[in-house]
C-alpha cells in the first residue's frame, strides 16, 4: 500500500512539474482559488494582439484614457456573448463619462473578429491565446478538460487549458485599477446598467 501511494504522489507530482513548464507556474485549479490584482495596483506592462495581428502593450492602450477592461472566456461561450452585447449597447453613454470599453480573451484574431461581428460590437478586442495578461491580472485558472480541445481551436492551438474568470475592470490613464467587478460564477456579471453607475461614482475619466 505504501509504495502505491508513493506512486501516485511521484504521478501527481509529474503531472503537476509538466503544467507548470508548460505555463510558466502552475495555475489554480478552480476559479474561486485565483488571486486577482486588487483596487490601488497598476496594470501590468504585456503584450497582447491587436484585430491587425500586431503586438501591443497593453499598458499603452489603458494610457489613451480611462478604460473599462472586459476579460472574458471566449466567442464560445454565451455568457461572454450576451455580455458583451450588452455593454456594447451602452457604448454610446460610456465614451459621453470619458470611457473606453477593451475586450480581452484566449482567442485568436480570427475568432475575435468573429465575435465583433456576430455581437455588432463597435469597441476593440485584443487577443491574449496564451494567457500572459491574464495571468498578469490574477484572474486565470486550470480549465476543465470538456474545455480544452474547444480552447485550442479558438486559440489557433495556443491556449492549451487556461480559461480567465469572466472580469470587469475599470483602469485609469496612470494604469491604476479603480473598480473590478470579478465573478467565478462566470454566469454572473456586472449588468450595463450598474456599470454606467459606477462609471458616473468615479470620476476618473479627466
Amino acid at each position: 500500500m505504501r509504495r502505491i501511494k508513493k506512486g501516485l504522489l511521484l504521478v501527481v507530482g509529474l503531472i503537476f512539474l509538466q503544467f507548470t513548464t508548460d505555463h510558466g507556474e502552475a495555475l489554480p485549479q478552480n476559479a474561486e482559488d485565483i488571486s486577482p490584482l486588487l483596487i490601488g495596483e497598476n496594470a501590468p506592462e504585456v503584450e497582447v494582439k491587436n484585430l491587425n495581428n500586431a503586438s501591443v502593450l497593453f499598458t499603452d492602450i489603458v494610457k489613451k484614457q480611462p478604460s473599462v477592461v472586459l476579460f472574458y472566456r471566449g466567442g464560445w461561450c454565451p455568457y461572454c456573448n450576451a455580455h458583451l452585447s450588452a455593454v456594447g449597447q451602452v457604448e454610446e453613454e460610456v465614451q459621453k463619462l470619458g470611457y473606453q470599453i477593451v475586450g480581452v480573451s484566449p482567442d485568436d484574431i480570427e475568432h475575435l473578429k468573429g465575435t465583433m461581428e456576430k455581437q455588432a460590437l463597435h469597441y476593440q478586442l485584443y487577443s491574449d491565446s496564451e494567457g500572459e495578461l491574464i495571468r498578469a491580472m490574477g484572474i486565470a485558472f486550470q480549465a476543465a478538460e470538456r474545455h480544452k480541445d474547444r480552447l485550442l481551436k479558438y486559440s489557433d492551438n495556443k491556449n492549451k487549458g487556461m480559461l480567465p474568470v469572466p472580469s470587469l475592470f475599470v483602469i485609469d490613464k496612470n494604469g491604476t485599477i479603480v473598480f473590478e467587478y470579478i465573478s467565478p460564477d462566470y454566469k454572473h456579471r456586472m449588468s450595463a446598467e450598474m456599470l454606467l453607475a459606477v462609471l458616473k461614482s468615479l470620476h476618473v475619466s479627466d
